[in-house]
């Protein structure tokens, strides 16, 4: 990790600058991070877009995402004086040659040794057609001999399935270097996230009891009171088993069950991450009826305007590790839109050892809305009786923090300009996180079997209610 990268000149190429992502994550993002100066003072943004824009489009938008009471026109003015707009061919090399020619320029004025990030904030199957194009006209090479590797930010999907993520990092692999790319995990920077790792390491008293003889079971969860909110194309080509579980929910679990690295750093994370990935067992084809659960909200044919639309909204496994800390242990991750409540947690359920009668002792770790640590524990309740209760600890960011909490984004883009690849998947944890559920996505592929239809404001389906 690099922290004097941030000192550094920096040319942040953003395709797709005009898109949802980039309005409603990425350009807040950078608003905060000039307003707290977390950027390099020598910053230029290039924002491509397939169409004519100016750059009063692209700001147009951004006091509503900052929020009135935040924002500072100072700032936007700051941001507007950095960014160029170019319009592309996302199809033509010339285009991209072109592209490669300003940005010579651009880093021929700032100072020696500038870096360069690549942010494809764009849809999914752009991806390979636009990196072979990037890396064909030049632009994964350095400017100059003191110039950082070009680093290229990427959105999940990483793929559709096993093979086209094969395909995908088989494409990035020909022209940048694994070391170049940054795959995107919004979920993992979030703050509570990163202090799982600090809360388990630097906590022996809670090391010594996370394993199997002391947990009785995992649940890693992620629930949305929203449908798909308009993303009609996304969601029928995608479903709730590829977009949360795949990448987010398994993320979470290598995090929260890997082994103690040797170092809290960027490679030796991501060896213990691919160890515990490894050891997730997938699940079989002929498990699947068992292990799994999967339901679509009533009405969400009528929002994509598919009657016979067999996509998920929502999908609950049953995993299990297998390796001598969690061999037994049952390990739930299950997600779902239109739901009963939104809350994004791992629950970690200790075992009883004396009265069956008494509450789990059960520590949670709140990624969102409220971010924070939970551990409820039993208590003796006041009186003369000796009645026990259940009591809750709490850590709450807001609370115990004067400063606000960094928002996902900023932490990814200030991690992809020095050069920490922490918080962003490897090839090779993408690729396994596919064969985990691979068997699942092949069986649910075949028919409408086991799909069940819930109710809007529900909490999800029910087994015993099939819709045929």
């Amino acid at each position: 990790m690099n922290y004097d990268r941030l000192k550094k000149p920096l040319v942040l190429v953003i395709f797709g600058i005009t898109g949802d992502l980039a309005q409603r994550k990425l350009l807040p993002a950078l608003y905060q991070l000039a307003k707290a100066h977390e950027l390099p003072e020598e910053l230029h943004i290039v924002g491509v877009s397939r169409r004519d824009v100016t750059k009063d489009d692209v700001y147009a938008k951004l006091r509503d995402f900052v929020g009135e009471s935040d924002f500072d026109s100072s700032i936007e003015q700051l941001l507007r004086d950095k960014t160029d707009m170019v319009q592309m061919n996302l199809v033509d090399p010339n285009d991209y040659t072109a592209l490669l020619e300003r940005l010579q320029v651009l880093e021929s004025n700032l100072e020696d040794g500038a870096s360069r990030l690549y942010y494809l904030s764009i849809p999914s199957q752009a991806f390979t057609p636009i990196i072979r194009l990037l890396g064909e006209t030049g632009h994964n090479a350095p400017l100059s001999g003191n110039a950082d590797a070009p680093r290229l930010l990427i959105e999940k999907p990483f793929g559709y399935d096993l093979v086209s993520a094969k395909d995908l990092i088989a494409v990035l692999h020909e022209h940048f270097g694994e070391g170049q790319v940054y795959r995107i995990d919004h979920y993992v920077a979030k703050e509570t996230v990163q202090n799982i790792l600090t809360f388990r390491f630097q906590n022996p008293l809670f090391e010594s009891v996370w394993n199997s003889a002391h947990i009785d079971h995992i649940a890693v969860v992620a629930y949305e009171k929203i449908g798909i909110e308009g993303r009609a194309n996304f969601y029928e080509q995608t479903g709730a088993l590829r977009d949360l579980i795949q990448s987010h929910l398994l993320q979470l679990l290598a995090i929260t069950t890997m082994a103690k690295p040797v170092q809290l750093e960027s490679d030796e994370i991501h060896a213990e991450k691919l160890r515990l990935l490894n050891a997730v067992l997938p699940i079989a084809a002929d498990k699947v009826a068992t292990a799994t659960l999967r339901g679509q909200y009533v009405g969400y044919r009528d929002e994509v305007s598919n009657q016979d639309s067999l996509v998920e909204t929502y999908a609950r496994l049953e995993l299990s590790i297998d390796n001598d800390q969690w061999r037994g242990v049952p390990i739930i991750l299950e997600t779902g839109k239109a739901l009963a409540e939104k809350l994004t947690e791992i629950s970690i359920s200790f075992k009883q050892h004396d009265d069956v009668g008494f509450r789990r002792n059960r520590l949670t770790f709140r990624i969102q809305p409220k971010e924070g640590i939970t551990l409820r524990l039993q208590t003796k309740r006041p009186g003369i009786q000796n009645h026990t209760d259940s009591a809750e600890m709490d850590f709450d960011y807001a609370h115990s923090f004067n400063e606000r909490p960094a928002e996902a984004y900023e932490r990814v883009i200030v991690d992809a300009i020095r050069g920490d690849q922490t918080l962003f998947a490897s090839a090779a944890e993408v690729l396994r996180s596919w064969e985990i559920i691979e068997q699942v996505l092949e069986q649910w592929s075949r028919g409408d079997s086991g799909l069940i239809a819930y109710e809007p404001g529900s909490n999800g389906p029910e087994r015993s209610s099939q819709n045929g």
